[in-house]
């Protein structure tokens, strides 16, 4: 790619009213542009990075079993009446209708905008579960999700319109919902350890989704919206809303380790639903001995436009993003310094052919801009390795890597093998 065609061009100053790091930098470099408070354009270079997430998400959910589809955003009061969470919390524990967007059509139809999908699912499986045969069934998708938060807030990680994976399981039995329910909490585990995250797994409150004790990962974060407690000895962890204890005290669980208290950002969470959804809804099977029982169901979601805010509080610096490789718009960002020789551009032309040729992704700076004003650009946008070539360099090509202040020259032959290693 040419950074003279890429759109748009990059920032100077903060945007207006960003306070938190992922709203500043992400608008600066380019890859988020804010419409309205809570909704978010991903611009080129902002999709690149959600679609290498979504790559790592959707690896690991196929590899438990899951299969992809998409359902639809919008949905008929009726679904969500028979659940009643179309109601107020105020008349039901698990009404949503403070957090729906809700509205009527010109014919008066009364519609909501998806901000989940478990009675939608609910309805799918009704009108394709026969028997214990047709169980278990596991499917998920990407969407958009609608929220209606009171303060959209912290950049992209707290917003009214979001890209979600949701996952949803149903099961004859109890057993084989809480067996694939850690089945899918590794997964989880896998998913944020090759995003490159440092996290825990927590103990939650079911919110609008259920009564039941949940589990949610939290990447440890000083800039976190959570606070969490967790055991610095064994895997316990809970989130403050249902932590009773204090911390430096003794671990609940293994009984030996201390509780540490941080903050964090919430990047995952799963439900285990039980049967209240399939008993409200009337999705039953018919078991082997003939009688009919309703299915046990989970919900299993990570919001991939929340990771990437999140990827960016982790990780950057005073001058910019430092994005992880694995989730990098591209693995080279090349620098051309600007000459009056020709055979700088020329060499810089055939750098980019060669690496392209090899499948390595690079973004060309080929702008007609001083070397700072590059520079400068190179670190804010945060690729992780930055190739010089200018009259200083000749026939060789400068590595950089964006977390180390080293310099080395490198034939173009050298330069290929080692990037072609990283991958």
């Amino acid at each position: 790619m040419r950074q003279s065609r890429l759109f748009p061009r990059t920032i100077r100053r903060e945007p207006a009213g960003a306070e938190s790091v992922n709203h500043k930098l992400l608008v600066r470099a380019g890859f988020i542009d804010q419409l309205m408070a809570g909704s978010w354009t991903l611009l080129p270079l902002g999709w690149r990075v959600v679609a290498r997430i979504n790559r790592i998400i959707r690896e690991e959910m196929n590899a438990i079993g899951g299969q992809e589809m998409l359902m639809p955003l919008l949905h008929p009061r009726s679904v969500w009446g028979e659940t009643g969470r179309w109601g107020s919390a105020k008349d039901n524990p698990l009404g949503a209708k403070e957090v729906m967007y809700q509205f009527k059509d010109i014919r008066g139809r009364e519609y909501a905008l998806s901000f989940t999908h478990e009675e939608i699912v609910m309805d799918l499986l009704r009108k394709s579960i026969q028997s214990f045969k047709d169980l278990p069934v596991s499917v998920y998708h990407f969407s958009t999700k609608f929220r209606n938060e009171p303060r959209a807030r912290s950049g992209i990680l707290r917003g009214r319109e979001f890209l979600m994976k949701d996952l949803y399981s149903a099961h004859a039995t109890e057993a084989d919902l809480m067996e694939y329910y850690e089945k899918v909490k590794n997964a989880y585990s896998k998913i944020f350890s090759r995003l490159g995250f440092t996290y825990r797994v927590t103990e939650a409150s079911g919110g609008v989704f259920t009564e039941n004790r949940t589990h949610e990962h939290q990447v440890l974060a000083d800039t976190g919206e959570d606070t969490i407690f967790y055991c610095n000895t064994c895997e316990w962890g809970q989130n403050k809303e249902i932590f009773e204890g204090k911390e430096g005290e003794r671990c609940p669980s293994c009984k030996k380790g201390k509780i540490i208290k941080a903050r964090s950002i919430e990047v995952g969470n799963i439900f285990p639903l039980g049967t209240w959804y399939a008993e409200k809804m009337g999705v039953l099977y018919t078991d082997r001995d003939g009688k009919r029982k309703p299915v046990w169901f989970g919900s299993y979601g990570i919001g991939p436009t929340r990771v990437l805010g999140a990827l960016v509080e982790v990780s950057h610096d005073e001058k910019g993003i430092i994005w992880f490789p694995q989730v990098a718009p591209f693995a080279v960002h090349l620098i051309e310094v600007k000459s009056q020789k020709s055979k700088v551009k020329s060499f810089a032309e055939e750098v980019y052919n060669k690496l392209s040729e090899e499948n390595i992704e690079v973004l060309w700076d080929d702008r007609d801009v001083g070397a700072g004003e590059k520079f400068a650009d190179c670190d804010l946008i945060g690729i992780p390795v930055r190739l010089v070539v200018s009259e200083k360099t000749g026939e060789m090509v400068e590595w950089k890597d964006r977390t180390d202040d080293r310099i080395e020259l490198f034939s173009l032959h050298r330069v290929i093998d080692r990037l072609k290693e990283m991958q």
